[in-house]
């Protein structure tokens, strides 16, 4: 559906229901295309968790402890 920037204005609740029976809304300005609505899709629930958080998981030493060791410095003894 194209409409203009003028429709967008006066009449949001009939793009409303336009987005939610799952169709794009192409928003003109002076003739000229300058936006395009899309539906919202809600992420479902069930998706696994992502594999980014749990890439530490069967590590031995804690964060904790990690970020202490990473935070003493060094020593250059000769």
């Amino acid at each position: 559906m194209t409409v203009t920037a003028k429709d967008l204005r006066f009449n949001i609740s009939m793009l409303f229901d336009v987005l939610s029976k799952g169709e794009d809304i192409l928003i003109t300005y002076r003739g000229k295309a300058k936006a395009k609505l899309i539906p919202y899709n809600q992420p479902s629930s069930d998706k696994k968790t992502d594999t980014i958080f749990g890439m530490w998981q069967d590590r031995e030493e804690d964060v904790d402890s990690m970020v202490r060791n990473m935070r003493k410095g060094r020593n250059f003894d000769i």
